[in-house]
């Protein structure tokens, strides 16, 4: 069976790094990339569409991965119990650990790293997050209802074995 393509988002400081990103996480058959360039870009996608993972960047001012992790964990709009957050930082001070903690950042990187290293990471936080998942029930059909009861609206194009059809 085929592996399910996992959608990353990614946001981060500059268009350079955000290319280079998106273009090696792209390279993995497995994984469906979308680059943002705003805050407000990406959490209007994830209003709309799920992500399985968001690549974010304490380097970014207008959208500090801490900040941008808590809104994403703390809006109502965006639940979904799985969605896996990276942060990269070229620095990381005590209070800036704490304030990832604090905001659900599953997991930091810091710069300057190898783009390949990054889509190591990724791929390990969504098989991680993969195997914690308990597996989904089986859906069944429920037994279908008897809609004969209403009415035959059925138009029979060849008669059943054993009747002969009508001549009109």
């Amino acid at each position: 069976m085929a592996e399910p393509i996992k959608t990353v988002a990614v946001l981060v400081a500059n268009q350079a790094l955000s290319s280079i990103l998106s273009m090696t996480l792209a390279g993995s058959p497995s994984l469906r990339v979308r680059p943002f360039d705003t805050r407000l870009a990406l959490t209007t996608y994830l209003h709309l569409a799920p992500a399985d993972l968001v690549v974010t960047d304490f380097d970014s001012t207008n959208a500090r991965a801490d900040l941008l992790a808590s809104d994403i964990r703390h809006d109502a709009a965006i639940h979904y119990p799985g969605l896996q957050i990276i942060a990269l930082a070229s620095s990381l001070t005590a209070d800036a650990k704490a304030a990832s903690i604090h905001a659900g950042i599953d997991e930091i990187i810091m710069k300057p790293m190898s783009p390949r290293y990054l889509v190591e990471r990724v791929l390990a936080r969504l098989a991680k997050r993969d195997r914690k998942s308990p597996p989904k029930p089986e859906r069944r059909l429920s037994k279908m209802r008897d809609w004969t009861s209403f009415g035959d609206n059925v138009v029979a194009l060849r008669p059943r074995t054993g009747q002969v059809a009508a001549q009109h």
